[in-house]
C-alpha cells in the first residue's frame, strides 16, 4: 500500500503544462494554485490581467488534487440553520448560489476540453440511523416548501437495493445535480486552461512575506520578488500566518482517504448499480464512490488531526468500509493519503479583504464545486465586475487562538464522536 495519493499517482503533473520564471510585476498575485487559484486566475486573465500564481510547491499540491472528487448542491451548514442566521433572502441567494456552483463546474470543464472523468450520474445522501431518515425526510419537505426545489427524490430503505449494495443504512435521498471526477486530471486542465489565457504558473514559489508600498504589493518568494496591484489568498486548509487575521478566520482538519485495487465490472455494478457518489449521515461521516479506473475510493476521519498516521487512518477507513460492504473484506487497498480540508468557525465560504489584501476560503470539505465558483467570485470582485459577494456580506467569525489547532481540536473531536454515539442532531 502506498502512502501517496492515488489521482497523482496515476495522474503526475504532466510536462506539457508550461510553467514561468517569477516575472516582476503583474496586476494581480495569487497564493495558491488549487481551485480556487486557478479559477481566479483564468477569469482574471480572461478580463485582460496580467496574473501570476504562486504555488509553493507543484500545482494543485494541496487539497484540490488530494481530495474525493466529489461535489453536489448545497453548503456545509443546514439552510434551516441559514435561515435563522442570515434570513430567508440571503439564505435563497445562497441556494441559488450552491446550485450555480455545480453549473459552473460543469461549464468550466466544456470550456477548458478538461479530461477529467466526470461523472454526473447524481448523488445519494444516506441515513446512518432511524432518527436520521426522519431528519432527512423533513429537510426534503423543507427545501421543497421553501426554496420551490423539487429535484431531491427520497429513497426508503425497500428501494435502497437499487441504489447501493448494502444493507448499512436507513433511507436516503437522490440528488441529480451532483457527481464526481479526478481531482488531480481536473486541476491540471485548469492549470493548462489558465496558461493558455496567458497566466504566469510558478512552481516551488511559497510567499514568506508581503508588504505594501506607493500602492503595490512586494511578495517574496525563494525565487524572489514580484509587485503586484492586487493580492489574492487562495489557501483554505493550508493557510498560514502570512496574513494573520485571515488565519485567524480559518482552521485546516484532516481528512483520509483509502482505494482499493480495480474491481470487477460485477462488483462495481452491485455496490452502486446507478454510479452515484455517495455520503451519509454520520458528523465524522463516510464519503465514497466508484472511480472512473473502477476503485472503489472511501473517505473520511475519526479525528480532526492533519497529522494521523497514514496506515492508522488506512486500518480505520478499512473497517468502516467493509462494515458497509461486506464484499470488499478480501479486496486490497492500494493507496492511503491525507489532505487538510479548510474549516470557518461558521462553517460558510468567505470572500474579504484584510489590509488591502483578497482571500476566499472556508469550503468546509466542499471545495470542489465551492471552491471552484468561489474563485471566479472573487476575481469578479477584484475586476470591479462584481460590487460584492454574499460571502463578503455575512459576519467572518475570527478568534486569536485560531492557530493553536492541535490543542483545541481534540476537545472538537470529543464531541462530535458523541454526537455520532448518542444520536445529538
Amino acid at each position: 500500500m502506498k502512502t501517496t495519493p492515488f489521482w497523482t499517482d496515476q495522474t503526475p503533473r504532466p510536462e506539457d503544462i508550461p510553467l514561468s520564471e517569477l516575472p516582476g510585476t503583474v496586476d494581480v498575485a495569487v497564493v495558491g494554485s488549487g481551485f480556487t487559484g486557478l479559477n481566479a486566475a483564468i477569469t482574471l486573465a480572461r478580463a485582460g490581467a496580467k496574473v501570476v500564481v504562486l504555488e509553493q510547491h507543484t500545482l494543485g499540491w494541496g487539497a484540490s488534487s488530494r481530495n474525493g472528487g466529489m461535489f453536489a448542491t448545497g453548503l456545509k451548514p443546514s439552510f434551516e440553520t441559514m435561515e435563522k442566521r442570515y434570513g430567508t433572502e440571503t439564505t435563497h441567494a445562497f441556494w441559488q448560489w450552491s446550485l450555480e456552483a455545480v453549473e459552473y463546474i460543469i461549464g468550466i470543464i466544456k470550456e477548458g476540453e478538461i479530461e477529467c472523468g466526470l461523472n454526473l450520474s447524481g448523488q445519494l445522501y444516506l441515513a446512518c440511523k432511524p432518527e436520521h431518515w426522519d431528519h432527512i425526510q423533513a429537510y426534503v419537505e423543507y427545501i421543497s416548501s421553501n426554496f420551490n426545489y423539487h429535484e431531491s427524490k427520497l429513497v426508503d430503505s425497500t428501494e435502497l437495493e437499487n441504489e447501493i449494495g448494502s444493507s448499512a443504512y436507513y433511507g436516503g435521498v437522490v440528488e441529480d445535480l451532483a457527481g464526481g471526477l479526478d481531482p488531480a486530471r481536473f486541476t491540471f486542465g485548469l492549470a493548462r486552461l489558465a496558461s493558455r489565457r496567458g497566466v504566469l504558473l510558478v512552481e516551488n514559489a511559497g510567499v514568506s512575506r508581503i508588504t505594501k508600498r506607493n500602492g503595490r504589493f512586494s511578495l517574496s518568494t525563494p525565487k524572489g520578488k514580484v509587485k503586484s496591484k492586487e493580492v489574492l489568498l487562495a489557501t483554505n486548509g493550508y493557510t498560514t500566518n502570512l496574513v494573520n487575521r485571515v488565519r485567524q478566520g480559518i482552521f485546516p482538519v484532516g481528512s483520509y482517504i483509502i482505494i482499493t485495487e480495480r474491481l470487477s465490472e460485477a462488483l462495481q455494478n452491485e455496490l452502486s448499480p446507478k454510479g452515484r457518489i455517495f455520503f451519509d449521515s454520520r458528523f465524522f461521516l463516510n464519503y465514497f464512490w466508484i472511480t472512473p479506473s473502477g476503485r472503489m475510493m472511501f473517505g473520511g476521519r475519526s479525528n480532526l488531526s492533519t497529522g494521523l498516521d497514514l496506515n492508522r487512518s488506512a486500518d480505520q477507513l478499512r473497517k468502516r468500509m467493509t462494515k458497509i460492504f461486506p464484499q470488499l473484506e478480501k479486496v486490497p487497498i492500494t493507496h492511503s493519503w491525507t489532505g487538510k480540508l479548510g474549516i470557518s468557525f461558521d462553517q460558510m465560504p468567505h470572500i474579504g479583504r484584510v489590509n488591502g489584501i483578497y482571500y476566499a476560503m472556508g469550503y468546509s470539505g466542499h471545495g470542489l464545486s465551492i471552491g471552484s465558483y468561489m474563485g471566479h467570485e472573487v476575481a469578479k470582485v477584484i475586476l470591479g465586475e462584481l460590487g460584492s459577494s454574499p460571502f463578503m456580506e455575512i459576519k467572518h467569525p475570527r478568534f486569536v487562538f485560531a492557530s493553536w489547532d492541535k490543542f483545541y481540536l481534540p476537545f472538537v473531536t470529543a464531541w462530535f464522536k458523541t454526537i455520532d454515539r448518542f444520536n445529538l442532531l
